[in-house]
């Protein structure tokens, strides 16, 4: 047999070759098996515990779905060797994810992001055994073009749009698969894989059939959108999920300040295996323990403080504010992040890594938003240039969904007030938690 079939539960069945199976089988692939595709979120939804390894195979299947519509829409399908090179950058697209990548890299900004890091994907590519069963397959340098930050071949633009564009193969697995496994009931129709059509070197969403405009089209691609915003509000940006992600990342960054962890440990890491490499490297750096033992016993940090930004009916900093926000608390300029935390910690007299702050990157866009669409004739448009009222609200809404959080460790309830005045103090911004929790930030409310 030239194939085997893997039952999946998302796609069903997943018919995989004899030379995809040998990837699958090396422990660089196994590895993702151990990192679960959303990080800290199984704290909150129990069920979300599918990993990166599923997600993987999942955006293979996707893939070939995109690549089917294709060859339907236009008539022939793209030749056999750049279908195998498409296949196998989706199988692998994830492969230079580290546990809890997320966190680590778009939320506390500890790492650089695993897209942007050419000597991350070397590693996985060139210097594994992945990387030697792709240079037997011939596959190497034509992957590497697929998925690295800076291709030094021109590549198709088409080949990176399938596989990790606005609407692709990774987004349209991942949607699906997280909102099944958090128990959400949402779901974007198939028929959207019919949409999919090649102009020039673009992938195009059609929103015509012979011609004439279809808004059942365009109503399925607004519908994936609020999925998309939907999965960020409830699952993504949940606030538990927030605070279990800190206490690892400021676990983490503890260790590489005192020296006892490097980036580099992480490359080869499951979840479990990083967080015993924490404990036992971190024994004897101060929070570290506390950090650990209280994300164990799922004692999570509490917020004490907590701001936005200003959108129409709700209160919160404006967008200069905020991108300063994000030049201090987000990119840590000069550690201006750690030198706040401890300020915190020394003003309410409290040990080292019991203040934490949280401050994810100010652009919160939808880049789904940006698929290229064909309404007419003329040439394709982003979706996000046609003004659409649905697509404008959903663009609004997911940019306010944007947090600033300041977390203290639970045991301190008393000193929770006080340290929300200090933050106000110390940003010179009012704390909008209690307004927030009372839903007033909901409804424009004081």
């Amino acid at each position: 047999m030239s194939f085997k079939i893997i039952r999946d539960a998302i796609h069903g069945d997943l018919t995989l070759s004899v030379a995809e199976l040998r990837l699958v089988d090396t422990e660089a692939v196994q590895r993702l098996r151990g990192i679960k595709q959303l990080g800290t979120s199984s704290l909150v939804y129990p069920s979300a515990t599918h990993t990166r390894f599923e997600h993987s195979l999942g955006t293979r299947a996707t893939a070939k779905r995109i690549l089917d519509g294709l060859a339907m829409n236009d008539g022939e399908p793209p030749d056999e060797e750049s279908t195998q090179v498409l296949l196998t950058a989706a199988l692998v697209h994830d492969i230079t994810h580290v546990p809890f990548g997320h966190t680590f890299e778009d939320e506390r900004r500890v790492l650089e992001r695993h897209d942007e890091s050419p000597s991350r994907l070397a590693h996985f590519l060139r210097d594994s055994d992945l990387g030697e069963e792709l240079e037997r397959q011939g596959l190497t340098d034509a992957v590497w073009q697929v998925l690295a930050p800076q291709p030094q071949l021109p590549v198709p633009t088409f080949a990176r749009q399938v596989v990790s564009g606005t609407i692709c193969a990774d987004l349209l697995d991942y949607l699906r698969r997280d909102a099944r496994s958090c128990g959400l009931s949402q779901d974007y129709d198939d028929r959207l894989f019919r949409y999919f059509v090649r102009d020039g070197d673009r992938l195009v969403v059609n929103l015509r059939r012979r011609g004439i405009f279809r808004p059942d089209a365009l109503s399925e691609l607004v519908n994936l959108l609020r999925l998309r915003y939907n999965l960020t509000e409830r699952v993504y940006y949940h606030h538990a999920k927030v605070a279990a992600g800190a206490m690892i990342s400021k676990a983490l960054e503890l260790c590489l300040r005192a020296g006892t962890a490097t980036p580099g440990d992480l490359l080869d890491a499951k979840d479990d295996s990083l967080l015993e490499l924490l404990t036992r490297r971190g024994a004897e750096v101060p929070g570290v323990p506390r950090l650990l033992t209280d994300l164990r016993r799922r004692r999570l940090l509490k917020r004490v403080y907590y701001q936005s930004v200003e959108q129409p009916g709700q209160r919160g900093m404006s967008r200069v504010e905020q991108t300063e926000f994000e030049r201090l608390y987000h990119l840590n300029e000069d550690g201006a992040r750690e030198r706040l935390e401890a300020r915190l910690e020394d003003a309410l007299g409290l040990p080292e890594g019991t203040a934490v702050l949280y401050c994810p990157a100010a652009k919160m866009a939808l880049k789904e938003a940006d698929a290229f669409v064909s309404l007419d004739s003329g040439a394709p448009q982003m979706l996000s240039s046609l003004h659409h009222p649905e697509v404008e609200v959903l663009l609004g809404k997911h940019r306010a969904l944007w947090r600033f959080y300041v977390f203290l460790r639970q045991g301190y309830e008393d000193l929770y007030g006080r340290a929300g005045q200090l933050c106000e103090e110390l940003l010179g911004q009012p704390n909008l938690l209690t307004l927030h929790s009372r839903g007033a930030m909901a409804f424009g409310a004081d």
